[in-house]
């Protein structure tokens, strides 16, 4: 688990390093907060753009998939807060297989959803 926020943060540092050079060069001097302000802003209109392929692409199969992918996002952001609030707070250790197992309860109910879905589906059909 922390291997896995330490290359997500090794990520941010890349594009906080890459704008502050640039900042820099062009003399613009930037507070952390406005250098916070680009990095995070860059960062989230590339996963917007992305997203937003994605889901369109997507949109024509299934909205059901959508709602996976949003739900699933989600919960990946949950399990992270509580792996990282059990190292925090002492009530547990903070593991990446607590978060795996997490992950793994939500994808075994989704298959059980869809599966109930897909029989429903069938039995409605005439």
């Amino acid at each position: 688990m922390r291997e896995v926020i330490l290359i997500l943060a090794e990520i941010v540092n890349i594009f906080h390093e890459l704008i502050w050079g640039i900042s820099n060069s062009l003399g613009l001097n930037l507070t952390d907060k406005e250098l916070h302000f680009w990095v995070i802003g860059i960062l989230g209109i590339i996963g917007l753009l992305f997203v937003d392929l994605v889901f369109h692409a997507i949109s024509k199969w299934s909205i059901t998939a959508i709602s996976f992918l949003f739900t699933f996002a989600v919960v990946l952001v949950f399990v992270f807060a509580v792996e990282i609030q059990q190292r925090n707070t002492g009530a547990g250790n903070m593991e990446f297989a607590d978060a795996a197992y997490s992950i793994l309860g939500f994808l075994a109910f989704c298959i059980v959803y869809l599966l109930f879905k897909g029989i429903g589906s069938l039995i409605k059909q005439p």
